[in-house]
């Protein structure tokens, strides 16, 4: 019997697994039908998600969690049993912008880049125009990664520069009318951007965490518990296409595949670029290697770590005005399921954490890791600012960076 699962999704590069999942087979094998529901919002795929028009989406790992906490809707538990990815998305500005930071065309040092856009961020708020940064969603990586950053170079979001939401598809628009300054989108958004000649590429977001946790297959809770079974299947028929997707002799079948109209509606070549970890940082340049720009399968990247929940509720409270709430901390680690990942991938070779936690930051060099069975080699997961994130001192963390 087969079993059929709708799948929401944004035009991104990063639905590619379980997009690849289907269109490679490896869900047939598992006994399932996939189909996609492409929208062009965040708001409108929690929408279906929430009221049960998907079975499952590719969601932003914050929203997940704000949804669960009931921010600026009523609350309703969701669950992440598969991390799609780590990073992918970058920092593009516009050309202005480029002129005044005296950019190099290069990926910029987060901290010297910072020490520049502080200057220019004051004189344009005394002047009354201030700079205007564009995220994808209220609680998204993208929104916590940029304020992190800008928070590090003493820069105050909200106060220096405003920020607004503009959905992924339109922020080349945006940016060509003059409403933003800057985007901090997924691929291939800032690619079309460039192509366009309307911005440049000058951050990655992996330069501001290298590890840093971004999109999750996500389920309202009652709805995991229902179809559970199903849900296994597809998470290691998603394994199954991580490691397709990485593996540099499938990276033209899988750029075309993900081009499609049904799915990203890009151009081939913008997004065999961000499969290579290759960019055009600037209109008419050759592209640059930025490796681990995308991080989708190698040192267990789809585990759900309950630390990365948790510095994303960290971040929830730091721009939301909120205190910590113990309860509220427990409900955000929850929605990360560890436990259901084991469940499904233990009878394969895929390396399974015996932890569910790590203090994110912490590794600048290689570290060999437990697993099930052995070990894994964990590179670089640092913050561009050195810091590092200890679950166990969550509280603390949190009162630091008021």
């Amino acid at each position: 019997m087969t079993n059929r699962l709708r799948i929401g999704f944004l035009p991104l590069v990063d639905a590619c697994l379980p997009i690849l999942a289907h269109e490679h087979g490896f869900a047939e094998e598992e006994g399932l039908e996939l189909t996609f529901l492409r929208d062009v919002s965040w708001a409108t795929v929690m929408d279906r998600l929430l009221y049960g028009h998907s079975d499952a989406a590719h969601m932003l790992a914050p929203l997940a969690i704000a949804a669960s906490l009931g921010r600026g809707r009523p609350a309703q538990p969701l669950a992440a049993p598969f991390v799609l990815g780590l990073n992918g998305n970058a920092v593009t500005i516009s050309n202005a912008l480029a002129d005044a930071l005296e950019t190099s065309g290069e990926l910029e040092g987060p901290k010297s880049l910072g020490e520049r856009l502080k200057r220019v961020a004051q004189e344009r708020r005394a002047a009354g125009k201030p700079l205007r940064f564009g995220v994808v969603h209220r609680y998204s990586t993208h929104n916590y990664m940029l304020r992190y950053w800008l928070a590090s170079c003493g820069i105050k979001p909200d106060e220096d520069v405003e920020i607004v939401t503009v959905a992924p598809p339109f922020s080349a628009d945006a940016m060509d009318a003059g409403e933003i300054d800057s985007s901090c989108v997924g691929e291939p958004w800032n690619s079309i951007a460039v192509e366009k000649g309307v911005g440049q590429i000058v951050l990655a977001t992996a330069q501001i965490w290298r590890r840093g946790v971004e999109k999750v297959l996500a389920l309202r809770e009652e709805r995991l518990e229902e179809i559970q079974p199903s849900v296994e299947g597809l998470i290691r028929a998603m394994r199954r296409a991580g490691e397709h997707f990485v593996d540099p002799e499938n990276w033209d079948t899988n750029a075309a595949i993900l081009s499609r109209p049904e799915y990203c509606d890009a151009s081939h070549q913008l997004v065999r670029r961000a499969i290579s970890d290759r960019l055009v940082l600037r209109q008419g340049k050759a592209s640059r290697e930025y490796p681990d720009f995308m991080f989708q399968y190698h040192e267990a990247a789809n585990f759900p770590w309950v630390s990365q929940a948790e510095w994303l509720y960290s971040q929830l409270v730091r721009w939301d005005g909120m205190e910590y709430d113990a309860d509220h901390a427990k409900a955000a680690s929850r929605v990360f399921r560890p436990d259901v990942y084991r469940s499904a991938l233990k009878d394969t070779d895929n390396p399974l954490p015996t932890a569910n936690s790590k203090v994110e930051g912490s590794v600048s060099e290689a570290l060999e890791a437990s697993v099930q069975g052995g070990t894994i080699l964990l590179e670089n997961n640092t913050f561009f600012d050195g810091e590092s994130f200890d679950p166990d001192l969550l509280e603390g963390y949190i009162n630091s960076q008021k």
